[in-house]
Protein backbone atom coordinates (compact mmCIF):
# COMPACT_ATOMS: atom_id res chain seq x y z
CA UNK A 1 0.00 0.00 0.00
CA UNK A 2 1.43 3.43 -0.90
CA UNK A 3 2.61 5.77 1.83
CA UNK A 4 1.91 9.49 1.57
CA UNK A 5 3.68 12.23 3.51
CA UNK A 6 1.81 15.20 4.98
CA UNK A 7 2.77 18.29 6.98
CA UNK A 8 0.58 20.11 9.47
CA UNK A 9 0.44 23.84 8.80
CA UNK A 10 -0.38 24.62 12.42
CA UNK A 11 2.31 22.70 14.31
CA UNK A 12 4.75 21.85 11.44
CA UNK A 13 4.63 18.13 12.24
CA UNK A 14 5.47 15.88 9.30
CA UNK A 15 3.72 12.50 9.25
CA UNK A 16 2.99 9.60 6.92
CA UNK A 17 -0.29 7.92 6.04
CA UNK A 18 -0.71 4.50 4.39
CA UNK A 19 -3.73 4.40 2.08
CA UNK A 20 -4.81 3.01 -1.28
CA UNK A 21 -3.98 5.03 -4.39
CA UNK A 22 -7.70 5.69 -4.91
CA UNK A 23 -7.61 7.74 -1.68
CA UNK A 24 -4.36 9.60 -2.47
CA UNK A 25 -6.09 13.00 -2.66
CA UNK A 26 -8.11 12.61 0.53
CA UNK A 27 -7.24 15.03 3.35
CA UNK A 28 -5.42 13.73 6.43
CA UNK A 29 -5.63 15.04 9.99
CA UNK A 30 -2.46 15.76 11.93
CA UNK A 31 -1.68 13.21 14.68
CA UNK A 32 -2.19 16.10 17.14
CA UNK A 33 -5.74 16.66 15.83
CA UNK A 34 -5.20 19.65 13.54
CA UNK A 35 -7.16 19.49 10.27
CA UNK A 36 -5.04 21.95 8.23
CA UNK A 37 -2.51 19.69 6.50
CA UNK A 38 -0.84 19.64 3.12
CA UNK A 39 0.31 16.61 1.14
CA UNK A 40 4.03 16.76 0.35
CA UNK A 41 5.65 15.72 -2.90
CA UNK A 42 7.90 12.77 -2.31
CA UNK A 43 10.77 11.48 -4.35
CA UNK A 44 11.49 7.82 -4.62
CA UNK A 45 15.06 6.71 -4.59
CA UNK A 46 15.75 3.13 -5.46
CA UNK A 47 19.36 2.34 -5.03
CA UNK A 48 21.67 -0.49 -4.70
CA UNK A 49 25.12 -1.39 -5.71
CA UNK A 50 25.49 -4.67 -7.44
CA UNK A 51 29.08 -5.66 -7.23
CA UNK A 52 30.26 -3.26 -4.66
CA UNK A 53 30.59 0.44 -5.15
CA UNK A 54 32.45 3.07 -6.99
CA UNK A 55 30.97 5.38 -9.59
CA UNK A 56 27.72 4.44 -11.30
CA UNK A 57 28.11 2.70 -14.62
CA UNK A 58 26.77 4.27 -17.82
CA UNK A 59 23.67 2.72 -19.37
CA UNK A 60 24.27 0.08 -22.00
CA UNK A 61 23.07 0.49 -25.59
CA UNK A 62 19.98 -1.55 -26.43
CA UNK A 63 20.62 -5.03 -27.80
CA UNK A 64 20.37 -5.44 -31.53
CA UNK A 65 22.00 -2.15 -32.49
CA UNK A 66 19.66 0.29 -34.06
CA UNK A 67 21.05 3.72 -34.21
CA UNK A 68 23.44 6.42 -33.45
CA UNK A 69 27.14 6.64 -33.94
CA UNK A 70 28.84 3.55 -32.56
CA UNK A 71 25.51 2.20 -31.32
CA UNK A 72 24.44 0.42 -34.47
CA UNK A 73 27.71 -1.03 -35.66
CA UNK A 74 27.96 1.26 -38.72
CA UNK A 75 31.23 2.83 -37.59
CA UNK A 76 34.51 1.06 -38.25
Amino acid sequence: MPRYEFRCRQCATTFEVDRPMAAASDPADCPHGHPDTVKLLSTVSLGGRAGGGGAPRPAMAPAGGGGGCCGGGCCG
